[in-house]
């Protein structure tokens, strides 16, 4: 269990984000852009700017440490991997726990000896899933990896980050501002706005019941895009 029970960002006199939480299984922060999710999960990574004030009361039952206790899924997987380098050069785990873990996430093994411009969207974001997992953390966090994909491609990839947890069991903090996804991978959800939780609680309860109209227009919106897009 992770008990952040504060994490505030501050630029000069101006907060980005305060607030506090408890992952105890799998989280989603959703909220809108700008909301602090991503900030939240750089905060947590130490990959924030100097220029910005970071304050961490954490406790955990493990050290978090980004590449060891950590793993992290970025957004952009077209960007997270050096496009000259073959994927097996960019591993951070063991190799031999390779095969099991592209195995896992439905991927040959052979893909090892590619570079990453020669796979596709959905392969490359695998293989990201996969690195990160490398290391047998703890805690993954993943900053919204489904948003580039197609629907058919992010369908996979939710169902693939679902079997992992049940083979794996790791602890999941997932930003996201599609709701739906929220509620399928995770079992607490974390409203964020301006940086500040306006609402928190099991995913069900959340959807089914949500308190705030803030949440309620998260909730339509994902509707509405997903309707858009059939």
């Amino acid at each position: 269990m992770i008990v952040c029970r504060k994490i505030e960002i501050k630029h000069g006199d101006k907060s980005l984000v305060d607030f506090g939480f408890t992952l105890s299984s799998s989280t989603a922060l959703v909220g809108q852009s700008g909301s602090g999710k991503s900030l939240t999960l750089k905060a947590l990574l130490g990959m924030l700017p100097a220029t910005l004030e970071t304050n961490l009361d954490i406790q955990s039952e493990v050290l978090l440490q980004r590449g060891k206790s950590m793993g992290f899924v970025p957004q952009n997987a077209f960007t997270a991997l050096s496009p000259m380098t073959k994927i097996k050069k960019q591993w951070l785990g063991d190799l031999g726990d390779a095969r099991r873990l592209f195995h896992l996430v439905g991927l040959d093994e052979e893909l090892l000896e590619r570079y990453p411009s020669e796979l596709s969207g959905g392969q490359l974001q695998r293989v990201i899933i996969a690195i990160a997992l490398s290391t047998r953390p703890y805690l993954l966090l993943l900053d919204e990896p489904t948003t580039a994909l197609d629907p058919f491609l992010r369908e996979e990839i939710v169902e693939i980050l679902v079997q992992l947890r049940k083979e794996i069991g790791f602890l999941m903090l997932f930003v996201t501002h599609d709701m739906t996804i929220a509620r399928r991978l995770c079992n607490e959800i974390v409203v964020l706005k301006d940086g500040r939780c306006v609402e928190s609680g099991p995913s069900e309860t959340i959807f089914n019941s949500p308190q705030e109209i803030y949440t309620k227009t998260l909730i339509e919106a994902t509707f509405s895009q997903r309707e858009f897009r059939q």
